[in-house]
């Protein structure tokens, strides 16, 4: 393949080969030659992209549009269509992704000291309306938390909330996720 490099060998590089400039935003510039016009299609015959403008004369391709979706193999089963599915497991099989229902801890202020507060405590308190899953974790809310002596029972506890139930003289108790008993009582 020849190299037409006449653009290159009248252009003046100086200021590209200049050592003393140092190479900013400002001074970076393309190579002489290398910078090309943009090749206007359906021009004519002499244009070089003229009529089929490249796609040919017949077929799906050369249509106008969008010739085929993403993913489309010419009629084979695509590769999606080909791999297995794991229905319900969104991190694929042997998943161990665990979802909470979130309680934050500014919902466990209107406890009085000595209080045993768990899901079911702040569902009747009117705290907590609903739950979409069945297992609990509390977290460090927006809210800050005023509960002194208190007896959190949930299935989680994030660090933040542990301190901060904790620094208030209060007990974290963790619940087994399929009885609903205390599995963690607190170090005496």
């Amino acid at each position: 393949m020849k190299i037409f490099d006449w653009k290159r060998r009248e252009a003046d590089e100086s200021a590209i080969t200049n050592v003393e400039i140092p190479y900013t935003l400002s001074t970076l510039m393309p190579a002489p030659g290398s910078v090309h016009r943009r090749k206007r299609k359906g021009r004519g015959i002499a244009a070089g992209q003229g009529a089929s403008c490249g796609f040919g004369m017949r077929g799906q391709k050369s249509r106008s549009g969008k010739p085929s979706r993403p993913g489309f193999e010419g009629g084979q089963t695509p590769l999606y269509r080909r791999l297995p599915k794991f229905v319900g497991k969104p991190m694929g099989p042997g998943h161990r992704r665990k979802v909470y229902n979130v309680i934050k801890t500014g919902e466990l202020n209107g406890a009085a000291e000595g209080d045993i507060v768990r899901f079911e405590t702040l569902l009747a308190t009117g705290k907590v309306t609903k739950s979409k899953y069945p297992i609990h974790k509390v977290v460090v809310g927006k809210e800050e938390f005023k509960g002194k002596g208190i007896t959190v029972q949930a299935h989680a506890f994030t660090k933040g909330a542990r301190e901060a139930i904790e620094g208030g003289g209060g007990i974290c108790q963790v619940l087994s996720r399929t009885t609903g008993a205390v599995i963690e009582a607190p170090v005496a």
